[in-house]
C-alpha cells in the first residue's frame, strides 16, 4: 500500500496552470489540495457542472487566489474550449460511473463518458495543452457493462488523440484502477450506512474487487504526467478483497443477505486482459499497456526498463497476488470514518 516505484519530482506542476474535468467529485476533493500542497500551481480550475457542489467546495479554500471554479460540461465544446485557455495539464475525471444508472440511461452515458471525451480532445489540441491525462477503470477492461463500454471507448479516444493531434504537441495518457476505498457512491460507505440494519446486502459471496486509495490515485496520476510520451494506459499494483471480506471489516457481526448481481456487474474486476498483453510491459509498482497503433507498442522510450509480460497474461481480481486483510480496511475505515462518503 506504498506509492514505491512511482518516482515524483515536485517541479513538474510548479507554477504550471491545471485544470480538472469532474473536479468537485471525489478525485478531485483529493487532488486539489494535495496539488497545492506538492506543486504550488499557478493557477488550478476546477471544471464541473454542479454550482452547489462548487459552493461548498469553494469554502474550503477561501481567499486562495491559485484555486478558481468554472461551472461547464464537458458536453458542451465550446465551453470547454474557453475553460482551457493557458491550461497547460489537464485531468480529465468527468464521467458517468453508476453502473445501474448507466445501464438504465445509456444516451446520457455515452453523451458524457464517448462525446465528453471527443470535446475535450479537440479542445485540448485545439487550446495547445501540453499534457492530459484521463482516469479509467477497471470496468473498461473486456466490459460487460455500459460504464465500462463507454470508458473502453473514450480510453480507445485519448491514446488515438495522439496521433490526432499531429504536429501539435499535446500529449494524452490514461489511468486506470479499481474500486475508490470510501468514494461517495461505493460500497463502503454504503455499507456503513447499514450498520445498524444488522444484516448488508451481498450481491455474490464469491464476488471480488480491486482496492486503492484516493491518494494512490492521485500519485499514478502525478507519475503519468511525468513519465509519458503518449498513449500509455498505467494500471497500479493493487490489492484485491472480497466483498464479504470488506462487509466483515465493517459490520463483523452483520448478517449477509444474498441479492444476486445487479445489470451489467462483473463476478471479478479484470484491468488487463489477455488481448492487452502482447502490449502491456510491468515495472515495480505498476503496469504499462502501450498503444497497439502506429508500432508504439515497440517504442524505446515508451517502454523505458519494463518487462514484457507473459503472452497469457492477465491482471484480475480473483487471481491477484495481493491481497488486503480485514484487519487492514477495518484500521483504514476507523482512520477515515469521517471523510468516508462525504466527497
Amino acid at each position: 500500500m506504498t506509492n514505491a516505484g512511482l518516482t515524483l519530482h515536485t517541479k513538474m506542476l510548479s507554477d504550471k496552470s491545471i485544470l480538472i474535468t469532474g473536479g468537485t467529485g471525489s478525485f478531485g476533493h483529493t487532488f486539489v489540495p494535495m496539488a497545492l500542497a506538492k506543486y504550488n500551481p499557478r493557477r488550478l480550475v476546477i471544471y464541473s457542472r454542479d454550482e452547489m457542489k462548487q459552493w461548498e467546495m469553494a469554502k474550503l479554500y477561501g481567499d486562495d487566489e491559485r484555486v478558481r471554479f468554472f461551472i461547464g460540461d464537458v458536453r458542451d465544446k465550446d465551453r470547454l474550449s474557453r475553460a482551457l485557455n493557458d491550461i497547460e495539464y489537464v485531468v480529465h475525471a468527468a464521467a458517468t460511473k453508476i453502473v445501474p444508472t448507466a445501464e438504465y440511461n445509456p444516451f446520457e452515458c455515452v453523451k458524457t463518458n464517448v462525446v465528453g471525451a471527443m470535446n475535450l480532445i479537440d479542445a485540448c489540441i485545439d487550446q495547445g495543452v501540453k499534457r492530459v491525462v484521463a482516469l479509467s477503470t477497471d470496468k473498461a477492461s473486456s466490459p460487460s457493462n455500459l460504464y465500462g463500454a463507454t470508458k473502453l471507448t473514450s480510453d480507445k479516444l485519448f491514446i488515438a488523440g495522439n496521433s490526432y493531434a499531429g504536429k501539435n504537441d499535446t500529449r494524452f495518457a490514461v489511468v486506470r484502477y479499481g474500486n475508490v476505498m470510501g468514494s461517495r457512491g461505493s460500497v463502503i460507505p454504503f455499507f456503513l450506512s447499514l450498520v445498524d440494519k444488522g444484516a448488508l446486502p451481498i450481491t455474490d459471496d464469491r464476488m471480488t474487487r480491486f482496492m486503492i486509495t484516493l491518494e494512490q490515485g492521485v500519485a499514478l496520476v502525478w507519475h503519468a504526467f511525468e513519465d509519458m510520451v503518449g498513449g500509455e494506459i498505467y494500471v497500479k499494483k493493487i490489492p484485491s478483497m472480497k466483498v464479504t471480506d470488506i462487509a466483515r471489516s465493517i459490520a463483523p457481526d452483520a448478517a449477509h443477505e444474498i441479492v444476486g448481481i445487479r445489470p451489467g456487474e462483473k463476478l471479478h474486476e479484470q484491468m488487463i486482459g489477455p488481448e492487452d498483453a502482447p502490449h502491456t510491459y510491468e515495472y515495480s509498482d505498476y503496469y504499462k499497456i502501450l498503444p497497439a497503433i502506429h508500432n508504439w507498442s515497440r517504442d524505446p522510450a515508451r517502454i523505458g526498463y519494463g518487462v514484457k509480460v507473459n503472452a497469457d497474461f492477465t491482471y484480475c481480481s480473483d487471481t491477484n497476488a495481493e491481497w488486503m486483510s480485514v484487519d487492514y480496511l477495518r484500521e483504514w475505515v476507523d482512520t477515515n470514518r469521517e471523510r468516508i462518503g462525504l466527497i
